[in-house]
């Protein structure tokens, strides 16, 4: 398959074809896909060494999730803490040759240098991933290791479909550690008004962003 290939309106049936798996014959330089990225605004890929990984599109239910998750993290954060980012920005890991669409990522005021025009140019201090079919094993599996491996301080696995969330802090030898549920609640350790409950994340509607925000403490 040929880039001219990739670039055919059928990139979202591709998407849902491939189920996570490279696309076959295909490789990129980071140049390459960047800037067909930038030619297809709705397509959401990752490049991960020359591979091109295309990402099917997000569904009405993880979107909510999505969103829920931006505005609870930008409010406890507050805005001279950091900036939070969505699926729309793609993140440059260049020490591990990657090029990812993490869900939900935090970068801190310290460290906004890595913030670039297109793209974040290096690990933001946080990242949460909401796992779907197609994510399944590269949620759990790769980018556990690719993001610990880059440096990502925080990392949150967030299961819809399995009701289960995970939660690892990057220790002082860089080898990610469990942040234990504590009095029903997984507190961040990145951003230090941050907890969740998991039972939040399940419930449809999703709880009201305002209630959360008055129990965590944070004004608004």
């Amino acid at each position: 398959m040929t880039l001219r290939d990739l670039e055919e309106p059928d990139v979202r049936s591709l998407a849902v074809e491939l189920d996570g798996e490279p696309v076959p014959g295909l490789r990129m330089t980071e140049k390459q896909f960047h800037e067909w990225c930038w030619s297809k605004e709705k397509v959401r890929a990752e490049w991960v060494n020359g591979e091109v990984i295309l990402l099917s599109p997000i569904n009405i239910p993880e979107y909510r999730l999505n969103f829920w998750l931006c505005q609870l993290v930008a409010a406890a954060a507050g805005p001279e803490g950091g900036e939070v980012f969505g699926v729309e920005v793609q993140v440059r890991l260049p020490n591990i040759r990657q090029r990812r669409n993490p869900d939900v990522f935090f970068v801190s005021h310290s460290r906004r240098r890595i913030i670039d025009h297109n793209y974040i140019d290096g690990p933001p201090d946080l990242i949460m991933e909401i796992v779907s079919p197609d994510s399944e094993s590269r949620d759990w599996r790769d980018k556990y290791i690719d993001y610990e491996k880059s440096g990502v301080r925080e990392y949150w696995i967030i299961d819809p479909g399995t009701k289960h969330v995970e939660a690892y802090s990057l220790g002082r030898d860089k080898r990610y550690q469990r942040i234990r549920l504590q009095d029903g609640r997984i507190k961040s350790k990145v951003i230090r008004k941050l907890y969740i409950r998991p039972e939040w994340l399940w419930k449809s509607p999703l709880p009201k962003v305002a209630t959360v925000l008055k129990e965590l403490g944070v004004k608004f």
